[in-house]
């Protein structure tokens, strides 16, 4: 998400206090539909735009691979003539961006506490790498007021369409971490950890984040030396006078530990800028430093209510549904009351929405004057590809060899992942005499792990087989799946009255329905069907 809870950094220990579980039961573990959150963010309203994101869809990915990334702060590029620009870093999916449903969501949290681990993990070892663009924003420094928003607050983005990205490079994930723990769990990030040509700029959440980071890793890893761990260890040689302390890796020679000296002859010395060291950029700074805000970051609800006005009418409603879960976990008619109240001002048709569904005052008055969106902030400008797609084949004995036998290899070839489904593991056997190997049982590879669904069937299924297809397809149907359906299993898609709907193809012909079954699986989601 490209901005935050908070515009202070004084303020973080609140936040976590909040969102923790309740003290009296810990309870809830891991979540944040409970009072005190709810409370800190009717007290905190510049919280108002990252809960309009965090009720998004963009809170429930799909993948990591689906999901955008956001630099969050503000930083400056430094050319080599040393004229300064603000910038902000943006990672780019090349798959797009997507998002289960609710729903769905809770669902896997069940069945797979590991899926979004486990679809990476297993997507970098087929070869089907994470890929992202990077990208950037940049502003003069000269045009730093010329927004009607600060461009230092943190609660705010800089809109795509008044400052477009550029794409400057990729990040490919091409190979799995060897061990988890050892290159995955003592990674120290630390947004001070920047090479020259990259500077920071007065958002004062990155200045109270630049000093808070190596306090984290101080603790976390167990003492200053968590720099020379392996994973943390830089690529390049380095020389410093940083000696001793826990879990020290480096054998020092020599009795100088301090610059200036004489007794190593001034060794190790600061690496000059023209040698590439590090200089830090000047900026002349006028005026009386004070603990306060500027006024230009008492606006939290412009563009909370930009996010609104960019939603599709499904993500709306994804949203307005958001709201009323989290509020409706809440014990406290107040908080919900004057979290309600809070939303009014961001748009009001939301917040009578949310209000009627958890039983407090509607409120009369609110909205905004605020017209303006920005499309890029939809998931429905996203890119929309089936590459990786993973579809659960719904198969038994006796089905059709050949002809299946075509579809699945076509999927294969374009990228699609097709996981077989049956009620036993093993080798299932065509009329034809062709062999297919099972992926799944009905007790491993529920709907919710898949993209789509592929009704085929066979000609004498068991009806404990026919029970559990026709629950596969009902709730991938109530998802907003693609489904397609060939042979036996058009008699259970026609069943539930499904095959004209939007997502749903029925075919006889092999070719055709391959062609259009995945132009379904490309779309992602088929918001316009009617789900009761």
């Amino acid at each position: 998400m490209p901005i935050f809870f908070i515009q202070d950094a004084i303020k973080f220990p609140d936040l976590i206090h909040a969102v923790k579980p309740e003290p009296h039961n810990e309870i809830p573990q891991a979540a944040t539909a409970h009072d005190t959150l709810w409370d800190f963010v009717a007290n905190n309203q510049e919280t108002a735009h990252m809960m309009m994101w965090a009720m998004s869809d963009r809170a429930i990915p799909r993948s990591f691979r689906m999901m955008e990334g956001f630099g969050v702060h503000t930083f400056r590029l430094i050319n080599e003539q040393g004229k300064a620009h603000f910038v902000k870093f943006h990672w780019k999916p090349e798959l797009g961006a997507h998002s289960v449903v609710w729903d769905e969501a809770q669902k896997l949290n069940g069945k797979n506490p590991d899926f979004h681990r486990q679809d990476l993990w297993e997507s970098i070892e087929a070869g089907d790498y994470a890929k992202w663009e990077l990208g950037v924003q940049i502003i003069p420094e000269e045009d730093e007021f010329s927004f009607d928003f600060d461009i230092l607050d943190p609660t705010k983005l800089w809109p795509e369409e008044d400052v477009p990205v550029k794409v400057v490079g990729k990040m490919t994930l091409n190979r799995n971490v060897d061990n988890v723990f050892a290159e995955t769990e003592q990674v120290a990030f630390h947004p001070g950890s920047v090479v020259p040509g990259i500077d920071f700029s007065n958002d004062p959440l990155l200045q109270g984040r630049l000093f808070s980071y190596t306090d984290t890793q101080l603790i976390r890893l167990g003492g200053p030396n968590f720099h020379e761990l392996p994973i943390n260890r830089p690529v390049c040689p380095f020389h410093n006078n940083q000696r001793d302390g826990y879990g020290r890796q480096t054998i020092n020679q020599g009795q100088v530990s301090y610059h200036n000296n004489s007794l190593a002859n001034n060794t190790p010395d600061t690496a000059s800028e023209t040698e590439g060291g590090y200089a830090h950029y000047q900026e002349k700074v006028d005026g009386r430093k004070v603990q306060a805000r500027s006024n230009s970051f008492l606006d939290h609800f412009s563009q909370a209510t930009l996010f609104w006005n960019s939603m599709t009418a499904p993500e709306k409603e994804h949203i307005k549904d958001a709201f009323s879960f989290e509020l409706g976990m809440v014990n406290s008619k107040f908080v919900q009351q004057q979290v309600v109240d809070m939303f009014a001002n961001v748009n009001l048709d939301l917040a009578q929405t949310i209000a009627t569904n958890i039983g407090v005052h509607p409120p009369e008055n609110g909205g905004s004057n605020v017209t303006k969106s920005s499309p890029a902030l939809s998931q429905e400008s996203t890119a929309k590809k089936m590459a990786t797609r993973k579809v659960a084949v719904l198969i038994d004995n006796d089905f059709n060899g050949a002809e299946i036998k075509y579809v699945l290899d076509k999927l294969i070839a374009d990228g699609v992942h097709p996981g077989l489904v049956s009620e036993k593991l093993g080798t299932i056997k065509g009329s034809d005499g062709t062999e297919l190997e099972v992926d799944h049982t009905f007790l491993t590879g529920e709907s919710v792990l898949f993209d789509a669904i592929y009704a085929v069937g066979g000609n004498e299924v068991s009806k404990r087989f026919y029970h559990h297809a026709q629950y596969f397809i009902n709730e991938a149907y109530s998802h907003f799946k693609p489904i397609g359906a060939t042979h036996e299993g058009k008699s259970w898609v026609q069943a539930n009255k499904m095959e004209n709907s939007p997502g749903v193809v029925v075919g006889e012909d092999m070719k055709l329905f391959t062609e259009e079954f995945e132009k379904a699986i490309t779309a992602h989601r088929h918001w316009e069907r009617q789900v009761e």
